[in-house]
């Protein structure tokens, strides 16, 4: 089994050869160097090291059991759904994921390796258990969301400074359209991923693109150079609720009333966390912020149904009063 530098990322790309390519020897090792190369690593694999890599895929026993027939001239899975994600840790990859829960405990009392060692309390538990009845942990993911393969290369687009043409088509357009972005920052909303960055022919800085069926394609621009942002990310999400910013819109103050206790919910777990209590004791049921008003923070409040009134400003009430109105229409 072949434990050399990178041989984890070796067996991905391998994977993907193996399931969606036709490569022969000659051309596989070239793919595998170019795409090494694409994630910074400058050291070219060998023929032997990519023999042994091969053998891993095969090997019933320490390996993959990977359907890869010998013998032919081209290497391909004969089972086009076969991945290695599917198959169960390595004994040395088992030694790694153990090695890295241990260091994470040096820094357990640090709130941004929370989600790391989260992570890896997943993966750990789903190789623990024999069936699904043994699962322990259980997660709101959604499970048919694609957009999470787009997360790695568009992660590295933004450390590398790449340029990238995008071809994006949205679901209510007839035909896609291309432009050049450069990518800055990603953000989760809701259980999907965003890119932010550069729309250029556009002269637009913030635009937002979902890495979901909608972003058809895209491909580095070499020949363009990157432009930095100037925008102090961390702020520009401080006074807005999820993606979508109106062009034109203003930081306003908002006030909430919220009924039948739920306001002791909303504290808990606030859809908008840098929020204010008033100090007065008949507004202990009340809530303020400043923020950008837009269609996400709408849905949250109306995911609240009858248990909160927007009390301010009085734009958004008409916005409150006409959506339930319509909502009266349709349910007569």
């Amino acid at each position: 089994m072949s434990k050399s530098s990178h041989a984890h990322i070796r067996y991905n790309i391998l994977d993907y050869c193996f399931r969606e390519k036709a490569f022969n020897f000659k051309e596989l090792l070239d793919y595998l160097n170019q795409r090494l190369d694409e994630h910074g690593i400058g050291e070219a694999v060998s023929e032997r090291t990519l023999r042994d890599d091969i053998k891993v895929f095969r090997d019933k026993k320490n390996g993959f059991d990977a359907p890869l027939p010998d013998g032919k001239r081209v290497y391909q899975y004969t089972d086009k759904n076969f991945s290695i994600a599917q198959r169960p840790l390595l004994e040395y990859e088992q030694y790694l994921l153990n090695t890295a829960q241990e260091l994470l405990e040096r820094f357990e009392n640090d709130p941004k390796y929370d989600r790391l060692a989260e992570a890896l309390l997943k993966v750990q538990d789903d190789e623990y258990q024999d069936d699904e009845s043994d699962a322990i942990l259980y997660y709101d993911h959604n499970d048919e969301y694609k957009g999470i393969k787009l997360l790695k290369p568009f992660y590295h687009a933004i450390r590398k400074k790449q340029v990238l043409q995008i071809t994006y088509q949205g679901f209510k357009d007839t035909t896609p359209t291309t432009f050049e972005f450069h990518p800055y920052i990603l953000k989760q909303y809701n259980r999907r991923w965003f890119v932010f960055g550069r729309n250029n022919d556009k002269d637009i800085h913030t635009w937002s693109i979902p890495l979901d069926e909608r972003l058809v394609n895209f491909k580095v621009l070499k020949d363009k150079d990157y432009i930095d942002s100037n925008i102090d990310w961390d702020t520009y999400f401080n006074y807005q609720v999820g993606i979508v910013r109106p062009l034109d819109a203003n930081v306003e103050k908002v006030v909430l009333k919220f009924y039948n206790g739920r306001e002791a919910y909303f504290k808990t777990k606030p859809f908008f966390p840098n929020y204010d209590e008033f100090f007065e004791d008949d507004k202990q049921d009340q809530v303020w912020f400043e923020t950008i008003i837009n269609r996400e923070l709408i849905q949250q409040i109306l995911s609240y149904g009858e248990d909160v009134e927007v009390l301010e400003p009085a734009s958004l009430r008409e916005v409150m009063r006409c959506k339930i109105s319509t909502l009266n229409k349709r349910y007569r």
